[in-house]
């Protein structure tokens, strides 16, 4: 199996060499291959978000060293930062933040018209992902006609969009009640399992986090087994 995401001794520090200095990751270390799925534990404020943002590029450590889909990212461009991140990560948040004005198939469709996807291609992707979440009769709709799993499932389905290596989830279900939580995880690990990618999931809920391949956990700013 090929490598989606290697962090090496990742370290993250706000207000470096001031009195309030925060060490939020302290040689956090974490290697994951294509098609394993691992599950990050930890109390809240531990770092789970910021180790998160900083495996997807959306935030810069302090030290340390990434590589997404065997590539490094030490030394790397703005631009080519921005075009590894659209082309090989998903991200999934506790909240959906789909479009309000756009509906199902098109929060699905624009993420990759902006990737360079031809529209009809888009849309015969968008429309196979709301049938592998049982979502094909509401694809019409907009965000507001949906309940939060159906949001949730559409949000799932947008990042999976232009089929990333990794996929990076903070707290997926976070926002929903117990059963529609286990239904939403069930659509999400099934879109995972059947592509093959790499996930991380952020959760709180431990019994989820256990039908993961593994499960790890921040400590003191360490990844280390749960």
């Amino acid at each position: 199996m090929s490598e989606a995401l290697r962090l090496e001794a990742v370290e993250k520090t706000y207000n470096a060499g001031k009195p309030n200095e925060i060490n939020v990751l302290s040689g956090a270390e974490l290697t994951i291959s294509s098609g394993e799925v691992v599950g990050l534990i930890a109390p809240s404020g531990a770092g789970k978000s910021t180790l998160l943002h900083i495996a997807g590029l959306l935030d810069t450590p302090t030290g340390g060293r990434i590589a997404i889909a065997g590539e490094a990212v030490a030394g790397l461009s703005d631009r080519r930062r921005t075009a590894l991140r659209r082309e090989h990560v998903g991200f999934i948040y506790q909240f959906h933040h789909l479009l309000p004005e756009f509906t199902a198939l098109e929060n699905i469709v624009l993420p990759q018209l902006a990737n360079g996807v031809a529209k009809g291609a888009a849309e015969e992707r968008a429309s196979e992902l709301l049938a592998k979440v049982g979502l094909t009769a509401r694809a019409g709709h907009r965000p507001a006609q949906l309940s939060g799993g159906e949001q949730q499932r559409v949000a799932f389905c947008r990042a999976l969009a232009n089929k990333p290596k990794l996929l990076l989830a903070d707290e997926p279900t976070g926002n929903l009640d117990p059963a529609t939580s286990d239904v939403v995880f069930g659509a999400l690990m099934g879109l995972v399992r059947e592509t093959g990618l790499a996930a991380v999931i952020a959760t709180h809920n431990l019994e989820l986090a256990h039908r993961m391949d593994r499960v790890v956990r921040l400590d003191g700013g360490r990844i280390v087994p749960a």
